[in-house]
């Protein structure tokens, strides 16, 4: 075998050698980017289930992150503290309205049930307003305990960022798990001003607004903590009463506006029921479609009526 041969043998198994190290080296590159990319996904998606599996409708969840739709659900879901995913929620919500859809245009006609479609979504939105406000509205109702427990430790001398800690280890959730976040941030070097201020902006309510205000200024400008946290405590207190007052005054008027939309339904499934068919026929023809829409907007603004006047802010 000539020089030139052997040479020609020797490269090639040299480019056969660095040609299976570079496949071995790109895999185990991506292996290890998609291992990372799992432990970055994995505290956003929420724990593992206690039987060890993981959560439902992963790979729905990955697309739907990806998107500005998901990212908005995301932080909407934050808001609410629910354990649930983006793909998991829009699982659940399109399942719903697609049982609605089915539901209406079995019960009452087939015109009803895009109508039951558009209702199912808006009531999505609104489920996950109202566990935003039950959450708000949990929060404020351990803002005076929060306040004591701030006026305590700063009149034993802590810091605010230790009270803090502090209150966030011994209040229960929602305020121990966003007093939490609140201290891990100001641990990696947050500001106390950034972190409550996103704090009253993830809680939106005057009352916390107060807090996070009076405790900015005092830790900016110094000055008497403890005794404006004590004043604030009695105040709070005091409104705490005065919301329960009017919740409790306010809920007849809540009720009537959740059973008129409640009687409209039962009035269409009494007429059907009566006579069969008789949606069927009024929603055959352009006028009744039109007259249908009419009634069901009227409903609508009724509901959306009797809810604004039932509605004060204290």
């Amino acid at each position: 075998m000539t020089t030139l041969a052997l040479i020609t043998l020797a490269a090639a198994l040299l480019a056969c050698v660095l040609a299976v190290a570079g496949v071995q080296a790109f895999a185990s590159g991506r292996a290890r980017r998609q291992a990372l990319v799992e432990r970055l996904a994995a505290p956003a998606e929420g724990p593992l289930p206690p039987d060890g599996r993981g959560r439902p409708f992963t790979a729905v969840d990955r697309r739907l992150r990806r998107t500005r739709l998901g990212r908005r659900i995301h932080l909407r879901l934050a808001a609410t503290g629910l354990d649930l995913t983006p793909g998991e929620f829009a699982v659940y919500a399109v399942t719903g309205v697609a049982g609605l859809w089915i539901l209406a245009a079995t019960l009452l006609a087939p015109f009803f049930g895009p109508l039951a479609g558009i209702l199912g979504v808006l009531a999505a939105n609104a489920f996950l307003d109202w566990q935003r406000q039950k959450r708000i509205e949990a929060f404020i109702g351990q803002l005076p305990e929060l306040s004591r427990i701030l006026a305590n430790a700063t009149s034993a001398g802590l810091a605010l960022r230790t009270a803090l800690g502090m209150a966030a280890e011994e209040m229960d959730a929602p305020a121990g798990d966003e007093l939490t976040l609140v201290a891990g941030e100001l641990a990696v070097g947050r500001s106390v001003e950034d972190s409550l201020g996103e704090l009253a902006e993830r809680l939106p309510s005057r009352e916390l607004v107060v807090l996070v205000t009076t405790l900015v200024l005092s830790h900016r400008a110094g000055g008497t903590i403890v005794s404006s946290l004590r004043n604030l405590t009695e105040t709070l207190e005091e409104r705490k009463e005065t919301r329960r007052e009017v919740r409790t005054m306010l809920a007849e008027v809540n009720a009537t506006a959740y059973t008129i939309p409640v009687l409209g339904v039962g009035a269409m499934l009494m007429m059907n029921s009566m006579s069969p068919g008789a949606l069927d026929q009024v929603t055959g023809t352009p006028a009744g479609q039109i007259a249908m829409i009419v009634a069901v907007g009227l409903f609508a603004v009724g509901f959306t009526v009797i809810r604004r006047l039932g509605r004060i802010e204290v």
